[in-house]
């Protein structure tokens, strides 16, 4: 089984609101074959508690513009790991050290990588 359409998209909308919050490192993983409940991952990292907090806030707010609604959210509190559930898709939130730390990477290492396009940055 392989990543719907709909979750391509999904991610695609959350990659461009990551990135608009200064997200870096975005890694979408397609979990679909271990995980019958998710489709994809999508990993993120933020500089510090502030900008993780800011990036979970603006996917969260573009993934509802787009139609899809947030089931679960954890680690809001602390800010240091955002996990978002919108169901098919999971949004992880990282701050640098507990991505590092926790290497989800390294976990799903045998899950295929989808790509992600975010918006070129425009020349000032």
């Amino acid at each position: 089984m392989t990543a719907s359409a709909s979750t391509i998209d999904a991610l695609q909308v959350a990659a461009a609101a990551a990135d608009s919050k200064g997200g870096e490192d975005l890694v979408a993983l397609d979990v679909s074959e271990p995980l019958p409940l998710v489709d994809a991952f999508l990993l993120v990292t933020g500089r510090n508690e502030r900008n993780v907090a800011a990036i979970a806030d603006e996917v969260e707010e573009r993934l509802l513009e787009a139609g899809i609604k947030r089931l679960r959210r954890e680690g809001r509190e602390e800010s240091r790991w955002i996990l978002l559930d919108f169901g098919d898709i999971v949004v992880h939130v990282f701050h640098e050290e507990e991505r590092m730390f926790y290497g989800l990477e390294r976990l799903w290492k045998d899950c295929p990588v989808l790509s992600v396009a975010v918006p070129a940055a425009s020349a000032e």
